[in-house]
């Protein structure tokens, strides 16, 4: 049976095998783009690109995360008595998990979700959205915390963080060199004619479509099992499911998507944040909230295995 010590520990050699296979991604991409356009400055390019965005992934994530969601910090976004709440209850839950409590931000949207971020306890932050705090009562709102909180102390956020920065990056170098052979440029057809170009062309524009779909992929397999486990941790924290189911089921109600939210970005959340949209869930970063639910209900988010099915 896992526990929170081997999924920390899991968490970390995950992190560095995604960030192989994000690297490698990249670089298979660079290498084509500078045979594409005849330029092998291009991969070297890539190369030092990885390195660097490997570091800023590792070092600034958190502010990436935080500055897409347009997040303000807890003390300029709401009044007093609210912050107050919402320190008392993070103070609490710090306490018993045994880590620094981190950094409180506030989402200004209606819409009820939150997500951690952050590369590791000390450098951590939790952002919620206003709809979130206005709606949940304190139980509900003690069982969305413990579940983000426990995303930090599994070690969930720096590998959640550093995926949606590459898979946004993968993306945008993709669609970037799509819309360039578009319109024209780089192998001209008097090389197209040689077979061994052709193939390499067909190979470097199936690369292309399949990379961005690669990373999500990766993205899928990465967040919906540790959404099971945020839950058992979060309900080993409060002692209280029925906070958390709660909130869940408020939640499920809600059908209005965070508009700050992007399919980079929608697998940190602590419920799918794009559900309203139909074509959500062909590609959902989340377990269905009815299967959360009934795995607390049923007893078994108190075990660490309730994700696995």
């Amino acid at each position: 049976m896992a526990t929170l010590y081997t999924q920390v520990a899991a968490n970390r050699r995950k992190t560095v095998l995604w960030m192989l296979v994000f690297s490698a991604l990249f670089l298979a991409l660079g290498y084509l783009i500078s045979w594409y356009f005849q330029s092998p400055i291009i991969i070297v390019i890539a190369a030092v690109w990885v390195i660097i965005q490997g570091i800023v992934s590792f070092e600034f994530s958190d502010s990436i995360a935080l500055a897409s969601a347009k997040a303000q910090p807890l003390e300029e976004a709401v009044p007093p008595a609210q912050q107050a709440r919402v320190k008392r209850i993070m103070e609490n839950l710090s306490i018993t998990a045994g880590i620094p409590m981190p950094r409180i931000y506030v989402i200004p949207d209606a819409a009820m979700n939150a997500f951690a971020t952050g590369k590791d306890h000390e450098h951590a932050a939790i952002a919620v959205t206003a709809g979130l705090l206005s709606t949940m009562d304190d139980n509900e709102l003690t069982g969305v915390l413990a579940h983000e909180l426990s995303h930090i102390g599994n070690e969930d956020i720096r590998l959640a963080s550093m995926v949606m920065v590459m898979a946004g990056l993968i993306a945008l170098i993709s669609d970037i060199f799509l819309r360039s052979m578009f319109w024209g440029g780089g192998r001209r057809r008097g090389n197209s004619d040689n077979d061994g170009a052709a193939i390499m062309m067909i190979i470097a524009i199936v690369l292309a479509i399949l990379a961005p779909i690669a990373a999500t992929l990766i993205q899928l397999a990465i967040s919906r099992k540790r959404e099971y486990m945020a839950d058992a941790s979060g309900v080993l924290l409060t002692r209280y499911p029925e906070g958390l189911i709660s909130a869940l089921k408020k939640i499920g109600g809600d059908e209005e998507p965070l508009k700050v939210a992007n399919r980079g970005s929608a697998h940190m959340y602590f419920t799918n944040p794009l559900r309203a949209q139909w074509f959500a869930s062909l590609f959902d970063t989340h377990p269905p909230i009815e299967d959360r639910i009934k795995a607390l209900e049923e007893g078994s988010g108190m075990s660490v295995d309730a994700g696995r099915s």
